[in-house]
């Protein structure tokens, strides 16, 4: 259960015998076409979330809740922002835009393994053997993305890597993997022609209508939705999106113009066409036990930096801001104490996050931890308040319960609720 990244709709689920080489192919000006004529239905759309994932666990101690004068602060020091809080001074874009994002600096949940953590922070729910909980991007691709008729692509989208199980709600809910050229793939098969493509949807046309006709329950409509999803992803212009190559060098530039801003340009034009939940996987990782400063000032904190602050400028020029709730964590925060190594160790006890958009209130830090960053002294937050707050961003109705395989009520959200400072 505690393996579920490999539970994500990848090829070995989706495509596992076809290819899309050539079904994206449409010439810009048929696009852009399409894209005019459904502009309204796109507008209408646009409620959605990003998650932008920091797996291995960040050290927020040295990124939104610096500890300057104590022991366990570290190398760096905070700087000023445009939001009434301070931040790392190796963010200094994001201090920019910082009055449009809001730090919650007192996360207290209880799993420091990175398995468990990473299913508590993605679900709301702590693993139990009895049911395996969706990821909350499942969650939004059932209560949002089923009732976007004219989305053709995946509902939840994660770029860069897999993101966790859809549990109970079925692989029709599954996470989208695409890698960060937003190419899914399929080494056993390369572009097909438009002929040998009719023929292999012939083919799965006929197995299909085999594998329903054998009364298999829920199984068989699973597999009904599955495919007919692979269908659209291979007819669809709306695959369009997953091309970055139109955008104007500014705008990639805006991003940072690498790999992790390219991901989050990606995910904005996902959005576009009504995609609601967009994960983007962090790459590299935040796992440091060990040089915690020097990675963090050379590698991690400059593409973090352009990257954030791009997509929260691009989608507050375009009028999106409001619509699109962004939020960046990883499965637990670091330890306060800096260990031998000149790391710092898995730590779920006090650790902070990065929440905007969405129409929730910016420039502001909620809760707070002690003057060494080891006690929160505040209100904690669990995860089912974050995906709670999300829900009232994307108008999910709280009180909704979900019904797992087993016939077990699931509260959303694990029963969380909206942290009030950040609810306008």
């Amino acid at each position: 259960m505690l393996n579920s990244f490999s539970n994500s709709m990848s090829r070995r689920h989706f495509l596992s015998h076809m290819a899309l080489g050539s079904a994206t192919a449409m010439g810009a000006t048929q696009f852009l076409s399409h894209l005019q004529a459904n502009a309204a239905e796109v507008k209408g759309n646009q409620k959605a979330c990003i998650l932008i994932w920091l797996g291995g666990g960040a050290p927020t101690i040295d990124m939104w809740d610096l500890k300057p004068h104590s022991k366990n602060g570290g190398e760096f020091k905070p700087i000023s922002t445009k939001g009434d809080l301070q931040i790392s001074e190796h963010l200094p874009e994001i201090a920019k835009v910082m009055d449009k994002l809001s730090v919650v600096r007192s996360m207290s949940t209880r799993e420091a393994d990175h398995a468990r953590g990473s299913y508590y922070m993605h679900s709301a729910w702590v693993p139990n053997p009895t049911v395996v909980h969706p990821t909350f991007g499942s969650v939004v691709s059932y209560e949002v993305g089923s009732k976007r008729k004219d989305l053709q692509i995946p509902a939840f989208v994660s770029i860069g890597g897999g993101s966790m199980s859809p549990g109970f709600l079925g692989m029709a809910h599954a996470p989208f993997v695409v890698d960060r050229q937003g190419k899914i793939q399929n080494a056993n098969s390369g572009s097909v022609d438009a002929q040998r493509l009719n023929q292999r949807l012939s083919m799965l046309g006929a197995i299909e209508s085999n594998f329903i006709k054998s009364d298999r329950g829920d199984a068989g409509q699973a597999h009904k939705e599955v495919y007919e999803k692979a269908v659209n992803l291979m007819t669809s212009p709306q695959m369009k999106a997953f091309d970055i190559k139109d955008e104007t060098p500014e705008t990639k530039q805006m991003y940072g113009n690498h790999d992790f801003g390219n991901s989050l340009l990606m995910a904005r034009r996902l959005v576009e066409q009504g995609v609601p939940f967009i994960e983007v996987q962090f790459p590299g990782g935040w796992d440091l036990h060990n040089d915690v400063f020097t990675t963090l000032e050379n590698t991690n904190l400059p593409r973090l930096d352009t990257g954030i602050a791009g997509l929260t400028r691009d989608l507050d020029q375009r009028g999106m801001l409001n619509d699109v709730t962004i939020v960046c964590m990883g499965e637990f925060g670091r330890t306060p104490r800096i260990n031998q190594n000149v790391g710092r160790d898995h730590w779920a006890t006090s650790w902070s996050l990065l929440v905007g958009g969405g129409g929730l209130k910016g420039g502001q830090a909620i809760g707070a931890t002690d003057e060494d960053g080891i006690r929160i002294i505040s209100e904690s937050y669990l995860p089912g308040d974050v995906w709670a707050t999300v829900a009232h961003a994307l108008r999910i109705p709280l009180n909704t319960v979900h019904t797992s395989k087993n016939g077990r009520p699931i509260a959303l959200a694990g029963g969380g609720q909206p942290i009030k400072g950040l609810i306008s």
